[in-house]
């Protein structure tokens, strides 16, 4: 769950919440969710950031570097219900399939 700090991003956190997806907040301003890839140490990552007016999800996959830009799966804005709402919908429908 999300760490005590900033609001905004706690009702983010909290409207993205999925079943297959580990979402809390990260470093800054920023959201991280992890899903289990079947690698011991070696989860997918989608770090969520500010970008202008919204966020900006960037898909990592499994062994990937996430100081790095990653793919971008997608941009939200809105309130932060909406925006939760959003980046819950990005990672249910994430393509985690190999390149």
């Amino acid at each position: 769950m999300a760490a005590l700090g900033n609001p905004e991003l706690n009702r983010i956190v909290a409207a993205a919440q999925t079943p297959l997806w580990d979402v809390a907040t990260g470093e800054g301003n920023t959201i991280i969710a992890t899903r289990d890839s079947g690698v011991d140490g070696m989860p997918y990552v989608v770090v969520i950031g500010r970008s202008g007016r919204g966020y900006r999800a960037s898909l990592y996959m499994p062994g990937d570097d996430i100081t790095v830009e990653g793919d971008v799966i997608g941009e939200v804005a809105g309130n932060p219900r909406e925006i939760g709402r959003q980046i819950r919908a990005l990672l249910e429908d994430a393509d985690l399939s190999s390149n």
